[in-house]
């Protein structure tokens, strides 16, 4: 139960996961199609951790972590974002940003899965209900001709299912794991740490960087919300809310994701929404709210204290 004295902190961490991260999938698609995939996510969570650091210092928060903090946060920002991020960053290339955003939004299923094969919780009623929307919804998302047609979005649709494994898994870690208690701190580490990960990525991929001062100014521009937007605002908001609130609660961001992925891609990308994207979202996201009804919560929150 999340004190009153917080409520409106977790209301703001709320509204930056679900809208500024509906974003980043569409400016993640525009520096994407002119920069390397791991150079690019690189450059952001990298340049994202030392600002942090920065930040940090000039407000006298100490960075000084235990040994145990250090490995957490580095197996939380490999698994959230060397990995979770930067295959996403990689998928874009190959599939619309409406699309990634709908299949990520099926991560709810894959914690609820995830907690009863790792941590063996029943699941009720209510949330196999959603696990079968959900099933459905995923199944007329990824069956559209233009999806299995084309190699190169089948390629992009697995990278993005791996990412969400990732991604959950990462969840249910964090819940539990010694972290910093600095919500600000823990989340530099974790990208600082990330960034240096995906240069090694990029690296071993023999990916060509490029200077900042070469690419456009749409990039440029795209690069700058990432990185104090994207990274630092609404990633540090997603550490605070994994701690103060259940990771199921947290992956309900998953119903105002591709909605926000979805009208970018359209306004700006010219990308179709197809009737049967908006079918397989609406049966989708209903079976994420079967997951999340207060009854299901309340059963999570009393199995996580």
């Amino acid at each position: 139960m999340v004190k009153s004295s917080n409520s409106a902190l977790v209301i703001m961490a709320f509204f930056a996961i679900y809208v500024i991260w509906g974003s980043t999938y569409l400016l993640n698609k525009i520096a994407v199609m002119e920069l390397e995939p791991f150079m690019l996510a690189s450059c952001r969570f990298t340049l994202a951790g030392i600002c942090i650091f920065i930040l940090a210092k000039i407000m006298g928060i100490p960075l000084r972590i235990t040994k145990k903090q250090l490995l957490n946060t580095l197996i939380a920002g490999i698994l959230f974002l060397s990995v979770g991020n930067g295959l996403v960053v990689w998928a874009l290339r190959y599939v619309d940003t409406g699309f990634a955003a709908l299949e990520i939004s099926s991560q709810p299923l894959i914690i609820l899965i995830m907690m009863r094969i790792l941590q063996g919780k029943k699941i009720q009623p209510m949330s196999v209900v959603g696990v079968v929307f959900g099933v459905i919804g995923i199944y007329l998302l990824v069956s559209q001709k233009q999806i299995i047609t084309q190699e190169e979005s089948i390629v992009g649709m697995i990278m993005i299912f791996f990412c969400m494994l990732c991604w959950a898994y990462a969840s249910l870690f964090v819940a539990k794991a010694d972290l910093p208690t600095n919500y600000f701190v823990n989340t530099g580490y974790q990208m600082f740490f990330a960034g240096i990960v995906l240069s090694l990525m990029s690296l071993g991929f023999g990916e060509e960087w490029s200077s900042p001062l070469a690419w456009s100014g749409k990039v440029q521009i795209a690069m700058l919300l990432l990185i104090f937007f994207g990274s630092i605002l609404a990633f540090t908001s997603f550490n605070y809310l994994l701690k103060a609130v259940s990771p199921e609660k947290v992956a309900t961001s998953t119903y105002v994701n591709p909605i926000v992925a979805l009208l970018l891609g359209w306004y700006f990308l010219d990308e179709q929404i197809t009737l049967q994207s908006i079918i397989a979202a609406a049966i989708l996201l209903t079976g994420v709210y079967f997951i999340n009804t207060k009854k299901t919560l309340a059963i999570f929150e009393r199995f996580k204290r």
